[in-house]
């Protein structure tokens, strides 16, 4: 017995409609996507389903994004999320990087967390189709990470020697890694255990070796 799959959506032949050009026509197709994405998921949306429900080719989708994880990415920067604002100042690191896990926390309990499950597995699965996705996925979030641990670095909280690009990336890849693994919402002890039990620690232990000349341990 094989699994039953949701039909295409019906639609009309697309070129006995009226000709949509420029943005009218990537509009349509980026807003199909998301009712796509809204609909069947991540996995079941495919090119041709969006082409159907958007009244367009599959040459139109192509000429445009490349695969279906660069189509979703668009999709999601048309709809306005996920939004990278500055950093929270709450006056200490603690703060400030639980307020940005928390925000990426909620993020991945909604229509996000949906196509952001599918971008890292595919990414996995089809290396070579997401090369340039992966190298763009997550420059916002640790440009964002950076400051803080920048700002901490000014207030005297930790030393400037501590920040690297594997600690910028250490706590929300661990948050990643909780969302794959057993999905959303992600429990505020979860974060609150990243920062205390693992993050704090090894900026502190960093931040001691730099000031003692020693070498700096590094993140598993």
């Amino acid at each position: 017995m094989t699994e039953a799959t949701s039909p295409v959506p019906d639609a009309a032949d697309h070129r006995k409609g009226p000709r949509r050009r420029g943005q009218a026509l990537d509009a349509a197709i980026l807003e199909a996507t998301i009712a796509e994405l809204t609909e069947v998921g991540y996995w079941k949306l495919t090119m041709e389903r969006v082409a159907a429900r958007a009244h367009t080719g599959k040459a139109s989708l192509y000429k445009r994004w490349p695969n279906r994880a660069e189509l979703v990415v668009a999709a999601l920067r048309h709809r306005g999320g996920p939004p990278l604002a500055a950093p929270a100042d709450t006056g200490s690191l603690r703060g400030d990087v639980l307020a940005l896990l928390r925000h990426g926390a909620t993020l991945l309990n909604g229509l996000f967390g949906e196509a952001a499950r599918g971008l890292m597995a595919e990414s996995l699965t089809n290396p070579e189709d997401t090369a340039n996705l992966r190298a763009r996925m997550f420059v916002g979030r640790d440009r964002l990470m950076r400051e803080i641990l920048e700002r901490a670095a000014a207030r005297g909280e930790i030393s400037a020697a501590a920040i690297s690009s594997r600690v910028v990336g250490f706590a929300p890849k661990l948050v990643d890694h909780h969302f794959l693994v057993y999905g959303a919402p992600i429990p505020e002890e979860v974060l609150t255990g990243i920062v205390d039990d693992l993050l704090l620690p090894l900026l502190s232990a960093t931040s001691e070796d730099a000031a003692g000349g020693r070498e700096a341990p590094s993140p598993a």
